[in-house]
């Protein structure tokens, strides 16, 4: 088995318009012996493995996002065609690799808050006489340390899917074997609808709000605390998949008592703010088709569209005190702030219609934000948020004070 840790990025191919990634672009036309992305690498690797001897091999995503085995089975698929269409790998490979009863993509859920390595934590272990503890900030602007500081809860959920036998997994505490809609079911639970959809929607306010860390946000600004609470247990938990492994209702009990309170964690609001364009689909989409199939539309959302227009807000790197600050990593960042740019916080007259090709887009949200009530409504937060000097934070005030 090979797992992947690369985030949703890392099995991205194409732009926001559709068109392939220049790197990826790249490695179509150079082929396998001179493939530098991480689908060309890995696509060139089951190459070797099949002119080798066609060997079974499991492909085992553990990133948090949605049916993450079949968005890297995606990938590998797509890599695969277009080398056969050039002429670099037969027919054969394409067969081999399609056949999941040979190269399995099984899906997992997987959920454990590990942030930042901590400044505080280094110190306390130097303190202690353990030498050179303190974090490495790498020029991509990630932390590296010799100590990881993460939460003690953690789940996996794991299809049991191995064509060529697996270790004993289930003996892992945490770690649950199951069968694919188990594990997509516990994964909808959490990425779409109580973890994740928390995260996205007021980790970019809090930066915005002046805010470093996520649990002493939500521990001082009742807003804030208010908002999270929404997201999960008025908007999420009424359309949450149940997985019958794991209760839904517990799960969120949890992240509010034990987990999200933590400030010793040390979760950044600046981290969860890191490629949100690349989430807020999986994170929002799902919810939102949910109450579009259920009621029509989702126009009763509240705290979503909020936190929608609260990362759009985000992006125009400009806190709710005027200051400037650097965006957090996201492949989007450049696109969106083109599109964003003549947008100035102060001056509402500068938002006409920026916001209407980004909530339109499907690939953005799974969904058309305006066929689905919502557009019209998160422009109008939007609008709000850039009235001037502290308008972000009455406008959280105003839309969690009227529910």
């Amino acid at each position: 088995m090979v797992s992947f840790t690369i985030t949703e990025k890392g099995y991205a191919l194409h732009r926001a318009d559709g068109t392939y990634l220049p790197y990826v672009q790249a490695d179509i036309q150079n082929g396998p012996d001179k493939a530098v992305g991480a689908m060309g690498v890995l696509v060139a690797m089951l190459y070797q493995r099949y002119q080798a001897g066609k060997y079974p091999l499991a492909l085992v995503s553990m990133d948090n996002c949605s049916q993450n085995g079949a968005k890297l089975r995606e990938s590998v698929l797509t890599m695969t065609e277009e080398w056969r269409k050039a002429g670099f790998v037969d027919d054969g490979f394409a067969a081999y690799v399609s056949d999941e009863n040979t190269v399995a993509f099984p899906w997992t859920m997987i959920d454990k808050i590990t942030p930042r390595p901590s400044e505080q934590i280094a110190a306390d272990l130097e303190n202690l006489g353990v030498e050179n503890m303190q974090p490495v900030i790498t020029g991509k602007k990630t932390y590296i340390a010799p100590f990881v500081n993460a939460e003690k809860p953690q789940y996996l959920v794991i299809e049991d899917h191995f064509p060529n036998g697996r270790p004993a997994l289930e003996k892992g505490f945490g770690v649950y074997m199951a069968d694919r809609e188990t594990v997509n079911l516990s994964e909808r639970m959490k990425v779409t609808v109580c973890l994740n959809p928390v995260h996205s929607a007021t980790g970019p306010l809090g930066v915005v709000l002046g805010y470093e860390l996520f649990a002493q946000m939500l521990n001082t600004n009742e807003d804030m605390m208010k908002m999270a609470r929404m997201v999960a247990y008025d908007e999420g938990l009424p359309v949450v998949p149940d997985p019958s492994i794991l209760s839904p209702q517990a799960f969120v009990d949890e992240l509010f008592h034990d987990r999200f309170p933590n400030e010793y964690l040390g979760d950044t609001n600046m981290r969860l703010a890191v490629d949100v364009s690349q989430m807020v689909g999986i994170r929002f989409g799902e919810t939102v088709k949910a109450y579009t199939a259920r009621f029509g539309d989702a126009s009763r959302l509240t705290a979503i569209p909020l936190g929608i227009a609260g990362w759009l807000r985000y992006m125009l790197a400009v806190d709710d005190e005027g200051r400037k600050y650097e965006l957090a990593p996201d492949p989007m960042n450049e696109e969106l702030q083109e599109q964003l740019k003549d947008i100035v916080v102060g001056q509402p007259e500068t938002f006409r219609d920026q916001l209407k090709p980004i909530l339109s887009n499907e690939r953005l949200f799974y969904t058309d934000l305006y066929k689905a009530g919502l557009g019209e409504k998160i422009e109008t937060m939007f609008r709000e948020m850039i009235m001037g000097t502290g308008a972000v934070r009455k406008t959280v005030h105003k839309y969690v004070s009227c529910q």
